[in-house]
């Protein structure tokens, strides 16, 4: 009896160290990646957008190296909305237009924000 339920609950053990690991792993990717256009945001209102512009580059970069893992754990809308957030912001910046460049890295935080509240392991996210 013992040995038939082993297999089913190491199954269920795997699951959940995983589920647990992307919650935390998915938490580190975005805060890194807000903190990335935290740097831009704050760039811009110096008035560095050459500054701001590359700051963008570098996270969408950071941001693109992960895409099989973040199409692979998360919804792909979610993550396909995120990259054309930083296409726009990264046009905004280019061409240092002050309202809509903060108005959608705003947004892009935000967005940010809901692919790892998606991910965190929770009884909301379960049920």
């Amino acid at each position: 009896m013992k040995r038939a339920l082993f297999l089913p609950a190491a199954v269920l053990g795997l699951l959940l160290a995983f589920s647990l690991w992307n919650s935390f792993a998915m938490s580190a990717h975005v805060q890194r990646w807000q903190s990335q256009v935290d740097e831009a945001i704050r760039l811009a209102e110096d008035g560095d957008w050459s500054g701001a512009a590359a700051a963008l580059d570098a996270g969408y970069a950071d941001w693109s190296r992960r895409q099989t893992y973040l199409h692979t754990v998360t919804q792909h809308d979610a993550v396909d909305d995120a990259g054309a957030m930083y296409h726009r912001a990264m046009a905004f910046a280019a061409c240092q237009e002050d309202s809509e460049f903060q108005a959608e890295a705003a947004g892009l935080r935000d967005q940010l924000r809901l692919l790892a509240e998606m991910e965190r392991f929770s009884v909301k996210n379960i049920l």
